[in-house]
């Protein structure tokens, strides 16, 4: 018998938009456009375009939101991405980015839910275990330096 190489994972890239309200820090999720599952705004790598930037635009056309994004992401995630006839592993990394302003139109708005939510809620929210992981490891490391 041979044994099957693992499929390789195609990469995309994601923003975790992050913002403070009343001393309490709320993260932005959105909703997938075909399923309406919770996720982060995310999208396929951008020739010529840093990852880091790529992820500040996909935050901007699908939450509407403005920020800054880490140099390095945060982590990373693997999801089965449903394409017509098969599924594509996909390696998600994820960038934490610091939002400046919240828009009130912008491209994908009438496409999908955006929502603010406290870490233990978008962790709820996400069906992925990977981006699960970094919520909760988020929410442990930031629990850590309050105290």
């Amino acid at each position: 018998m041979t044994g099957s190489k693992p499929p390789l994972a195609l990469p995309q890239i994601a923003a975790l938009p992050m913002r403070e309200v009343d001393g309490r820090l709320e993260v932005c999720l959105v909703t997938t456009r075909e399923t309406g599952r919770w996720t982060v705004p995310k999208g396929w790598p951008m020739k010529g375009i840093p990852d880091r930037k790529a992820a500040e635009i996909e935050a901007r056309q699908e939450a509407g939101v403005v920020g800054k994004a880490a140099k390095t992401p945060l982590g990373t995630f693997d999801y089965w991405k449903r394409r017509p006839g098969r599924f594509d592993l996909v390696r998600v990394s994820v960038f934490r980015l610091k939002t400046r302003k919240s828009l009130h139109d912008w491209k994908e708005k009438d496409e999908r839910q955006v929502r603010w939510m406290s870490l233990a809620d978008a962790a709820t929210a996400v069906d992925e275990p990977g981006l699960k992981a970094i919520l909760v490891a988020l929410e442990l490391e930031i629990a850590a330096t309050a105290d």
